[in-house]
């Protein structure tokens, strides 16, 4: 109970810390801000390897090399993105419908941080506040505290070295429940960046704050018959694997047609992976998931030879590089057709194409709706299909999901936040940037008078009338037949 006080009361203390600094942000110009984004990507590229190393030690998820690849993404792909892009001040000018628009910070921000990507997120989400004005305070994982706290540390003092308000970017250092719901509920608080686990991102929208949430991702992938084989099955073992497949694009169910199911599999085995026996699916099954459906954290980022040994598997050679398990349903008692955040791979086999698209459907609206699907495929025909037909808002062809959704082997907006859009739960399905971050004001001039709204109502429309003093909506048409008007409708 003291923990939990002492949450909630370092909560409020950060958000008025915060607040203070967002006032000093939006009285800043583009320009200005621009200085303190660089900043924070700067000491991101310096950094990147010491904080991937302390994400890795804390949580044990994951693999350092990947890591460091993805706070790099953070400090400069990201960046690069962002850079050039005008989104507080004075935006644009109508002058035929004489209208501007003013991009204005919306304030305070509560980012919710995994702990599957503890500091990247943190660098991605403080570089596209600020770059929209907006102070930030974070909220860690309790699991991943120090090195979330740690990067934090960095990037204020980056922001202060360049002239900005160092609380512009703060973090609850004791983070409980209590503390993340009293910093999601604030009225202080402006809008939520919930990235995290579903129960995490229900309680940003339960909050009764705005939020923008990502949960679960479960995208299936496609190998149609058409696919470079190969390669296909080369840039899924290489997504699966990067950081022992922490990435929520990361695919996690292979689903192909059976006459062609032979060819994929032997790829596979031929590349490292590896599909699991009757005795051995089973025995990964029983561990994989907790009561709630969720993976059991032991088994998260970790990789197959961890698995295998923390789950008691017997007779998977130590190159495995992924496990494969026969599904043959989607839901309760089909553990592999969850999202699985490390290098395990759901295989379904179909009968027919129409087959597979209905599977890769059913495992997105189970767990996933509108996150990511994957296809590999030659024939545009096959993967427009597709597109149209499956509730995802990232349909991804011919590259490594994982690196594919976030805008790294893609041109996708690059981003660690990705919207799942209203089949999802989510406010949007963008890839989440500084533009999302803000409000538009719009201002605008009078071109019409009262007197020209009925002159302008198409025939047998509604126009404002003038009457005894006041204005009211009447029908033209009804109108004109009241004074006699012997013209037919």
């Amino acid at each position: 109970m003291d923990r939990e006080l002492t949450s909630v009361y370092e909560a409020r203390a950060c958000i008025q810390r915060a607040k203070a600094a967002g006032e000093a942000l939006a009285g800043m110009e583009q320009g200005e801000l621009d200085k303190l984004v660089a900043a924070v990507a700067k000491t991101g590229r310096e950094h990147a390897a010491e904080l991937a190393q302390m994400a890795v030690e804390e949580t044990g998820f994951g693999v350092v090399e990947d890591k460091t690849r993805k706070n790099l993404f953070a400090a400069q792909r990201v960046y690069e993105a962002i850079r050039g892009e005008k989104v507080v001040g004075l935006l644009g000018r109508n002058e035929r419908e004489k209208t501007w628009d003013f991009g204005v910070p919306v304030g305070l921000v509560a980012a919710l941080v995994p702990s599957t990507n503890p500091t990247s997120t943190v660098l991605y989400k403080a570089m596209i506040c600020l770059k929209a004005g907006d102070s930030v305070v974070f909220s860690p994982h309790p699991g991943a505290a120090r090195c979330t706290a740690r990067t934090v540390a960095l990037v204020r003092e980056a922001v202060e070295r360049a002239g900005g308000p160092a609380d512009a970017v703060t973090v609850l250092e004791n983070p409980t429940l209590a503390g993340t719901k009293e910093l999601m509920s604030h009225r202080d608080t402006r809008l939520i960046l919930a990235t995290g686990g579903d129960a995490m991102v229900r309680a940003a929208y339960a909050s009764g704050t705005p939020a923008i949430g990502v949960g679960a991702g479960n995208g299936p992938v496609y190998l149609h018959p058409s696919c470079d084989l190969p390669r296909a099955v080369k840039r899924v073992l290489d997504s699966k694997t990067f950081d022992n497949g922490t990435v929520c694009t990361s695919e996690q169910s292979v689903v192909v047609e059976r006459a062609f199911a032979h060819r994929v599999r032997a790829e596979f085995a031929r590349q490292g992976g590896f599909f699991l026996d009757r005795a051995q699916r089973e025995a990964l099954g029983r561990r994989i998931l907790r009561e709630d459906g969720g993976m059991d954290p032991a088994l998260v980022g970790r990789s197959a030879a961890q698995i295998c040994r923390l789950a008691g598997l017997t007779g998977v050679p130590a190159s495995a590089r992924v496990l494969l398990a026969e599904e043959d349903g989607v839901g309760r008692g089909h553990p592999f057709s969850y999202e699985k955040l490390s290098p395990i791979l759901a295989w379904y086999e179909e009968a027919d194409e129409a087959e597979v698209l209905a599977r890769c459907v059913e495992l997105l609206r189970h767990q996933g709706a509108g996150h990511t699907f994957a296809i590999h495929a030659r024939d545009e025909a096959v993967v427009e299909r597709f597109a149209r037909a499956v509730p995802a808002s990232r349909v991804l062809v011919n590259t490594p999901a994982a690196l594919g959704g976030i805008g790294a082997t893609t041109d996708l907006f690059p981003a660690l936040t990705l919207g799942c859009g209203a089949i999802g739960g989510s406010s949007t399905s963008n890839n989440i940037g500084p533009r999302d971050l803000i409000n538009l004001k719009r201002v605008a001039w009078g071109r019409r008078e009262l007197e020209d709204l009925a002159e302008s109502a198409p025939g047998g429309g509604v126009g404002l009338t003038p009457r005894r003093g006041a204005y009211t909506w009447r029908s033209r048409r009804q109108g004109a037949l009241r004074h006699g008007s012997r013209k037919r409708p």
